[in-house]
């Protein structure tokens, strides 16, 4: 993905963004209020915004708490959100209200829709909050060509991004295990984070995990939030009593019938370094290679070295997407054209799940929590 690939991805919300900076100086205008006050905000929401963002937060992560950042962070784009709404309320009402005519009646109708309109943020909002832990099991059936004959029909379960803590729970994830073993998989794959601050019941998450059946065993990569955490060797090595296995660029050959599937897995993937480093190793020509990683921006690399299939999170789906002007929005894009669903290049196949959990703030909207069900199929079935 090229420099200006990366710019134009990244287009869409940094309308958006500007959009809400404008919105919000009308606003305070419009209404009068302190214009110092104003530039202070967004002086404040600029830096805040910022420091949520991975690329800068890893300079300042030392001086601040990872979630609190990135709390604040989300909560600045749905402030933008709100103020964009009031601002087309506003010139509305503007328009309308200066009527010469007065009629009571349409006046009042006017100011209710205004109301309405102002309200639908919150609204959704709110929806978001009570439906954030209402996950959907999705089918997908993946086609590769010469996919060996014992591949075939291959049952793969894969969730991700658990983030469990105050808004996700040893129940919640009990809830969704219990989902996930009814599809009776062949293999079962965790993609990272499973908590999200050192402080959160990393313990609890992998005796929950550890009730996830499947034939061939339990695997996983770890994720970003692992990786501040500083808990990545605690987490696989407490997991392997479990008898779930973290690969951290490992590969581990599997054998079903006369045909294997080379798995490798990956730590965390961070833009600050080549994606994939030396993973090569581990590719075994000739035989199906699965890649676990956290981070789906590397796809494009995996499937230059040989993967057929690369299993991902990270993104939670986008978490809050916002359809404006008939594009989709959300802070996820920023960092990778791979948001959610499957995804091809040549003889490759990405699947991002769309995780489980939330991250900043409990909310989810257009972007439903998932379990996954994978099946491998060949091109000519």
């Amino acid at each position: 993905m090229g420099f200006e690939s990366a710019y134009l991805r990244a287009l869409p919300t940094l309308i958006f963004v500007a959009a809400g900076i404008v919105s919000q100086i009308y606003l305070f205008r419009r209404f009068r209020i302190s214009q110092i006050l104003n530039v202070v905000l967004l002086v404040c929401e600029a830096l805040l915004y910022a420091i949520g963002q991975e690329s800068v937060f890893h300079y300042v992560r030392p001086l601040f708490p990872w979630d609190y950042t990135l709390v604040v962070a989300a909560g600045v784009l749905i402030l933008w959100c709100w103020l964009l709404t009031g601002t087309a309320a506003a010139l509305w009402l503007k328009d309308r209200l200066s009527k010469p005519r007065f009629q009571p009646e349409r006046r009042a109708w006017l100011t209710a829709s205004a109301t309405a309109l102002c309200a639908a943020p919150a609204a959704a909002l709110c929806a978001g909050i009570l439906t954030r832990k209402n996950f959907e099991v999705r089918e997908v059936d993946l086609k590769f060509k010469n996919l060996p004959k014992d591949l075939r029909g291959l049952r793969l379960v894969q969730i991700s991004d658990i983030h469990m803590g105050d808004f996700f729970s040893a129940a919640d994830l009990a809830r969704a295990i219990g989902a996930a073993n009814e599809l009776r998989a062949d293999l079962a794959f965790v993609t990272g984070d499973l908590i999200t601050t050192k402080w959160d019941p990393l313990d609890a998450c992998l005796r929950e995990l550890a009730k996830l059946r499947a034939s061939s065993g339990v695997w996983g990569c770890l994720g970003n939030h692992e990786m501040h955490a500083r808990v990545e060797n605690y987490t696989t090595a407490k997991a392997l009593e479990l008898d779930i296995r973290f690969l951290r660029h490992r590969a581990m050959p599997l054998t079903f019938g006369q045909s294997r599937i080379n798995l490798v897995g990956v730590d965390h993937q961070r833009r600050m370094r080549p994606y994939l480093e030396r993973v090569e190793e581990l590719v075994t020509p000739d035989v199906f290679n699965l890649l676990l990683s956290h981070n789906p921006d590397v796809f494009p690399v995996a499937a230059r070295k040989g993967f057929a299939l690369t299993l991902a999170g990270h993104t939670h789906g986008g978490q809050i997407n916002l359809p404006v002007a008939g594009a989709n929005l959300n802070v996820a894009d920023l960092a990778t054209p791979y948001t959610k669903g499957s995804y091809a290049l040549a003889a490759s196949s990405l699947y991002v799940n769309s995780g489980l959990g939330t991250i900043g703030v409990p909310v989810r909207i257009g972007a439903p929590p998932e379990i996954t069900l994978i099946r491998l199929c060949d091109t000519s079935s």
